[in-house]
């Protein structure tokens, strides 16, 4: 049986990733801050698969917190195929680099880059002995072209480095049957983010192209094709998911 481990795996975009993982015959490790009603809530919808579900706790921009989850998962599961790297800190407020603490900058490179570090160092020599890995990481819409982002400065730093770092693995580790591909989702917000397509059709999204907004659903699916064993030649790729939206420039102010 394969096994998916998924950072903030327990809401939001993670949820979808985490239950369309489950409905493939997955076991799953769900990472999660510290949001334990919903854990609650997930581990009594999910009750008929609680053999293949692992909560953790651990905070992201932690490195001994993403070491230990790694070495519970192995504990139980004693594989990892699927590393998804969900999790990825966000300022909300808008405002310019010049206005951040330096604890808001290091969270967020922390969060969403040196994770990744982290992660990948435990659970590279896994896959590797199992001759099989797929590793996921999120950007957002233009990240491969490295562009300024007004007020989301420190995220998107983040982001731009976490492409060359996918990119440098997928070729790294292309000899050891492990594959690493970016998704950079569109602009998913509020209870979208844990929605199927078929609610999106029925609402209609004048800020998207295609006339509706993306869900979890759209991100979950994508990412499940890329982990598949027939997907390997798809690797160091930036994948966008965002029904055409330009997601950076929708606000000027």
């Amino acid at each position: 049986m394969r096994h998916a481990f998924i950072t903030a795996g327990a809401k939001g975009l993670g949820r979808k990733v985490t239950e369309e993982f489950l409905q493939r015959g997955y076991s799953v490790t769900i990472n999660y801050r510290s949001d334990s009603e919903t854990v609650e809530e997930m581990r009594s919808n999910f009750s008929q698969l609680s053999e293949r579900m692992l909560f953790i706790q651990g905070d992201v921009t932690k490195k001994e917190d993403l070491v230990r989850m790694i070495d519970v998962t192995m504990e139980r599961f004693g594989r990892i195929d699927c590393l998804i790297n969900n999790a990825g800190p966000y300022i909300f407020e808008r405002k310019k680099l010049s206005d951040y603490t330096d604890e808001e900058w290091y969270e967020m490179i922390e969060g969403n880059l040196s994770s990744v570090f982290h992660l990948f160092k435990k659970v590279v020599p896994i896959m590797r002995s199992q001759h099989f890995g797929r590793i996921i990481t999120y950007g957002f819409q233009g990240a491969e072209s490295s562009p300024g982002w007004l007020h989301r400065s420190g995220f998107s730093a983040a982001k731009v480095g976490l492409v060359s770092l996918t990119k440098s693995i997928s070729i790294e580790e292309a000899e050891f049957g492990i594959t690493a591909n970016m998704i950079c989702p569109g602009n998913i917000v509020g209870e979208m983010k844990e929605a199927t397509i078929q609610l999106s059709r029925e609402i209609r999204d004048s800020q998207t192209p295609i006339g509706r907004s993306g869900t979890g659903e759209d991100i979950a699916r994508t990412i499940a094709f890329l982990c598949e064993d027939n997907s390997d030649m798809i690797t160091g790729s930036v994948i966008e998911v965002t029904g055409g939206a330009n997601v950076i420039h929708r606000f000027h102010s």
